[in-house]
């Protein structure tokens, strides 16, 4: 098993910038994909960003292209979503996935219990 948790949200302001974390913790060893959802109140869930780890290698949704980052810390198996440009839409509980190397196709395997950020106006 894999164990996610998220930390890092809060209440911001539109244009500023927060980082969410996600550390990851038991069978890491397992573990081909981290990535970042959110969902939004009244909304589905919502496919953010994801990163590849063995090779650093990251995609990213259309909305949150040239404003969201997603960087590792491989020594602590550390996931960050670095977040600029903030705005009211992206308002939502944000959530830690990951996929575990046998997995086919777009499925995660594992969740974080989520963070929530709010952006005011």
């Amino acid at each position: 098993q894999v164990q996610l948790v998220e930390s890092g949200g809060g209440l911001v302001q539109a244009g500023d910038s927060l980082r969410l974390s996600c550390a990851a913790s038991g069978r890491t060893f397992s573990v081909s994909v981290m990535a970042w959802f959110r969902q939004a109140p009244g909304k589905e869930r919502e496919f953010v960003g994801a990163l590849t780890w063995s090779s650093g290698t990251t995609n990213y949704a259309n909305s949150v292209k040239g404003r969201f980052t997603i960087s590792r810390d491989t020594a602590n198996y550390t996931v960050y979503l670095h977040m600029n440009s903030l705005k009211v839409e992206d308002t939502a509980v944000y959530y830690c996935a990951a996929r575990r190397a046998g997995t086919i196709g777009f499925r995660y395997d594992y969740w974080g219990p989520g963070t929530q950020v709010t952006v005011s106006s």
